[in-house]
């Protein structure tokens, strides 16, 4: 029997998010000013989103102190700042470590639906 791991978003209601939801949910808190985002799963493992609007990283690690994997975009040149912590610092992360902010929610919905990266995500292990 398969079981999926349920997500449930930090600092919010404790009820589950659903696949269908999460992305909803996310846009919700951009336009409200909150740009760093963390879920936890039924099993442990915690899924991070920053962003600064027009690109994310998206961070899954398997525990608290995993150095964990993110989405990467190979190739893609420069950097951004505007991403904004919940402590209120502000950083600057390479394009390459970030994606557009649609293809971080696609890749954010994909992992709150089935646990793992979608097969043509592009992705490092930090570890």
């Amino acid at each position: 029997m398969l079981v999926i791991e349920s997500w449930v978003i930090n600092d919010d209601s404790p009820v589950p998010v659903s696949s269908a939801g999460v992305v909803e949910a996310l846009r919700s808190r951009i336009g409200s000013g909150q740009f760093e985002m963390w879920l936890t799963s039924s099993s442990g493992r915690l899924l991070a989103f920053v962003t600064n609007a027009e690109r994310a990283m998206v961070v899954l690690l398997e525990g608290e102190g995993d150095p964990g994997e993110h989405a990467v975009d190979p190739g893609a040149a420069g950097s951004n700042d505007g991403f904004v912590l919940s402590n209120g610092q502000g950083d600057e992360y390479p394009d390459e470590d970030t994606v557009p902010i649609r293809e971080a929610f696609r890749l954010v919905e994909h992992i709150v639906g089935t646990g793992s990266w979608p097969a043509d995500a592009r992705w490092v292990v930090d570890r």
